[in-house]
């Protein structure tokens, strides 16, 4: 198992393909919610993904600051349906969070986190900065973490 740390130019197609897929799973299948994916955001963003055996099983994207948003911004996170057992997301997230405060330091990192994951992400230090509202029909509240020096 290797986690691997991409730009989108160097994404090859069959990793972009499996990534497409793992969200379209996760996030329209699964959550029983259509959405719009291709948002045109993962041209400019970092992508993170664990792979198995040649299978991508957890993914999760960073856009940098400047991209769209005032601050580094986590988004896309997801582990496949049969992996989650083993706490592999808090792999990627302890990785992710080191890579960020390594090379962003001094930034907030924000996310749109799903209301049922609230307490996942206060683990991390992540602190609410809005209400509970409802994106594609789905519980959401923003959160921002202060990465430290």
């Amino acid at each position: 198992m290797k986690l691997i740390l991409q730009r989108f130019p160097q994404l090859t197609l069959n990793q972009l393909y499996q990534i497409l897929a793992l969200r379209n799973q996760v996030f329209v299948v699964e959550q029983n919610c259509p959405y719009q994916d291709i948002d045109h955001r993962d041209e400019g963003a970092f992508h993170l993904f664990l792979e198995e055996e040649g299978k991508i099983i957890g993914y999760l994207r960073i856009i940098p600051h400047k991209a769209d948003f005032s601050a580094v911004s986590i988004g896309r996170f997801c582990v496949a349906s049969g992996y989650r057992d083993r706490k592999l997301g808090r792999d990627i997230f302890y990785y992710i969070l080191d890579y960020i405060d390594k090379r962003w330091k001094s930034e907030e990192i924000f996310i749109s986190a799903q209301k049922y994951l609230k307490t996942f992400y206060l683990s991390f230090g992540f602190l609410p900065v809005s209400e509970v509202y409802e994106e594609d029909g789905i519980p959401h509240l923003d959160m921002k973490r202060i990465i430290k020096n």
